[in-house]
């Protein structure tokens, strides 16, 4: 958290335990330990006194703590985790534990055509319910934070043998278009960590970075980065059959998406990068397909 927000954070990290035990406290709930501490949040497992599992979680950022628990709060009964309790004042909430045990219940044969049909569920909520105003837009996160860092990085990251990638990908970032009839509140976070499965097999997209705007982006970072390098191809088909978005138009939105990732690594010398080149490569029509 202290690399993601600077060390001005660690003021709040010091009183995050104070936090989740006054919430804990009030909500009548046994603390048992940290289950894990991400780049934005703490998390705690509890119990409530009727025995239910749940999980404490203490937000950083204000912002970033309203923006998801105003997206629970609109996907209420949809595939997410249930919201038991919001204490705003701590900036803490406890949630469901889904499956009863951190990371869920055990995954079924059939995950991947589930979790599509769970995202195209979530996006029909969000599109059908009154959407709570203060949204981040996608509009401009593309304007304003990814094309300009990626324009930044493919100035000034060495590419090495990966630049004959970039060059085939980068028009991709100029067919870029929002469709306003599939504007929905996006979830915008598709990694399988944030899918876990229930007792009943079934699954619960947890910790958005909620944002309104076209569904294909969210269509396009679950192709990419759900399962990195593995099934990717199946994911975008099986994407384009639930979300009735063509192929060709999710196609770009992936390339731009891998081509984000892809920099990141390379910058950060993160041994993704050459799984997520052949991603990109298997994405990229000029450049020979491999199985990914």
């Amino acid at each position: 958290m202290i690399t993601h927000y600077g060390p001005e954070v660690q003021a709040w990290l010091d009183a995050a335990p104070g936090l989740l035990e006054q919430a804990a406290e009030r909500w009548e709930l046994s603390l048992s330990g940290y289950h894990d501490a991400g780049h934005a949040s703490v998390i705690a497992l509890a119990t409530s006194s009727d025995g239910r599992p749940l999980l404490l979680k203490a937000w950083a950022d204000p912002v970033r703590y309203r923006h998801e628990i105003s997206a629970l709060q609109l996907w209420a009964g949809g595939p997410t985790a249930d919201m038991v309790e919001v204490a705003n004042d701590l900036g803490v909430a406890a949630l469901e534990l889904v499956g009863g045990c951190p990371g869920g219940a055990d995954r079924p044969a059939r995950e991947m055509q589930m979790v599509a049909v769970a995202l195209h569920g979530l996006h029909t909520l969000g599109r059908r319910r009154n959407r709570p105003t203060g949204f981040p837009l996608l509009a401009d996160h593309l304007r304003t934070e990814m094309l300009p860092r990626i324009e930044q990085r493919i100035r000034t990251v060495r590419l090495g043998v990966w630049r004959p990638l970039f060059d085939a990908a980068n028009p991709s970032l100029a067919d870029l278009k929002e469709d306003a009839g599939r504007t929905t509140v996006l979830h915008a976070d598709l990694y399988r960590e944030n899918v876990p499965f229930d007792w009943m097999g079934l699954p619960r997209l947890l910790d958005p970075l909620p944002m309104v705007g076209d569904a294909v982006f969210d269509w396009a970072f679950w192709t990419v980065y759900y399962d990195l390098g593995h099934g990717t191809d199946r994911r975008l088909a099986t994407a384009a059959r639930i979300s009735r978005i063509p192929v060709p138009v999710l196609a770009p939105w992936c390339r731009a998406l891998a081509v984000d990732g892809l920099l990141f690594y390379i910058e950060s010398r993160d041994p993704r990068a050459q799984r997520m080149s052949e991603v990109l490569s298997s994405l990229s029509p000029s450049i020979p397909r491999r199985d990914s």
